[in-house]
């Protein structure tokens, strides 16, 4: 066999479908509801909570809403092509197991290695975020944590790591190694009270909105003694590609098609209902955070609760202090959830040491992925400030948006009788937009960005073409 046929071999649909019906690795303990609080705990978080309020006082000031909707459009054409994929291959692995399915072992490798990474770092992003409410509401209760504690170096005089964060990450980690339904029931609750919490603010927020504040909406471009360029048209593109990883998130419930009840059928309507839910209440919170505040004031580690507080409304404030606390875990458990299952597949099918494809024989959960995953995020979160490490966050999803897109797209004219549980709309209209959406924010990506994205793709075929190629299951069925 040529080398281009081994790294293009791939795995058919109907196997993979006939792989799915017979595999015993999880136990099917999720339904929809279950699988939508997991895609609406994905998406809702530090977006809300701390990014809403810095992009818009560093990229888009009041037009921040605009930057969430045009992230928002990119992520719905994706959102459809998901779900087709998810209805019809409903198989742990999410967009690497689909791409396995269209376009061959090496494509799917890369965007397997791509999201493990991205997860992880979006795992540490939303720790970070996390950590600032949490010493907010320890501060208003009189507590402060050692200088050296508060935060990494670089964030404060003082600071070296951000201990909170670093906390955070092994705890959830610690949740998921237990069974699953325990760690989803518990995802639902939190996820209800932070969807009251957004409802709260947007409630309470909406009569104090002073239209001032939103003149100008667009702020003039400026360009700051290091050369960086802000607002204009230019920084609301800057802060959709900032913002985009919050706005999608409904991929990690994919990842646990293996663990629904009824995959074929609630996986499709849970990627559209997390993100249908999710938008709406991410342009109502944008609009009203700067109706109620200069958007100059906004760039702060907990900018929502402040901009209640300086309105003289501290019980609101500590509502949502909490509320984000609270709710922001969620965000951890779908990341995480979905590192540890892209892992465990990438694992299971050769391509990385068969011992991480173990599940623990008591709570049927990919245990070792998972504990190394708290690990590597807590030391990310506790070393890294949150603008460096969200920067690179995008990339790796907008490449497997992508491919998804263009996947939906192939198969349809290689397969068009193949059955879909659902049937993505305007075939191939939605899928060039999703295309062109993707391919669009990560021309917006700092440059910085794409070294390292270079770097870790590098060496992610090193370790396929030095270990995976040899080691792959599938080759090993075919030999």
């Amino acid at each position: 066999m040529s080398l281009v046929a081994k790294v293009l071999r791939h795995k058919s649909v109907e196997q993979l479908q006939a792989e799915a019906s017979k595999r015993t690795d999880f136990r099917r303990v999720l339904g929809l509801w279950q699988l939508t609080a997991i895609g609406i705990g994905g998406i809702i978080g530090v977006g809300v909570f701390v990014l809403a309020g810095h992009e818009a006082a560093t990229n888009a000031g009041p037009a921040v809403a605009l930057a969430f909707l045009l992230a928002g459009i990119a992520s719905a054409a994706a959102a459809l092509c998901y779900a087709e994929f998810a209805g019809m291959i409903p198989v742990t692995g999410s967009a690497y197991t689909y791409s396995y399915a269209t376009l061959g072992e090496l494509p799917a490798w890369l965007i397997g290695w791509d999201l493990l990474l991205e997860y992880a770092l979006i795992v540490a992003v939303v720790a970070i975020g996390w950590s600032g409410y949490v010493q907010a509401l320890l501060g208003s209760a009189g507590f402060h944590l050692p200088v050296w504690a508060q935060g990494a170096i670089g964030t404060g005089e003082g600071r070296v790591f951000n201990l909170i964060a670093a906390l955070a990450t092994i705890g959830v980690s610690a949740l998921l190694v237990f069974r699953t339904e325990w760690g989803a029931r518990f995802n639902t609750v939190i996820v209800a009270i932070k969807v009251i919490a957004v409802v709260l603010v947007i409630g309470v927020g909406a009569f104090y909105i002073d239209p001032a504040n939103w003149v100008p909406f667009i702020p003039e471009r400026v360009v700051d003694a290091d050369g960086v360029g802000h607002f204009g048209l230019q920084g609301i593109a800057t802060a959709a590609a900032v913002v985009f990883f919050a706005v999608f998130g409904y991929d990690t419930l994919t990842t646990a098609a293996e663990e629904s009840k009824n995959p074929q059928r609630d996986l499709p309507r849970a990627v559209l209902l997390s993100l249908g839910v999710s938008m709406a209440l991410y342009l109502a919170v944008s609009l009203v955070l700067t109706g109620i505040a200069p958007y100059t004031t906004l760039g702060g580690d907990a900018p929502v609760s402040e901009a209640f507080t300086r309105l003289g409304l501290p019980w609101i404030a500590a509502a949502i202090s909490i509320s984000a606390v609270i709710g922001i875990a969620s965000v951890l458990f779908a990341f995480m959830l979905g590192a540890a299952r892209i892992w465990f597949s990438l694992s299971r099918d050769g391509l990385l040491p068969g011992w991480f494809a173990k599940i623990h024989p008591k709570y049927g959960t990919p245990h070792r992925p998972t504990i190394v995953l708290g690990i590597f995020t807590a030391l990310v979160a506790g070393f890294l400030p949150i603008g460096e490490v969200a920067k690179l966050v995008n990339i790796g999803v907008l490449s497997a948006f992508i491919v998804i897109c263009a996947s939906v797209w192939v198969l349809r004219v290689r397969k068009p009788d193949l059955h879909r549980a659902f049937r993505t709309p305007l075939v191939p209209l939605i899928p060039l937009i999703g295309i062109g959406f993707s391919i669009w924010l990560l021309s917006e990506l700092a440059a910085i960005t794409w070294l390292i994205f270079l770097v870790w793709v590098s060496l992610g075929l090193l370790v396929y073409f030095g270990y995976g190629m040899r080691h792959s299951k599938l080759a090993q069925e075919q030999a």
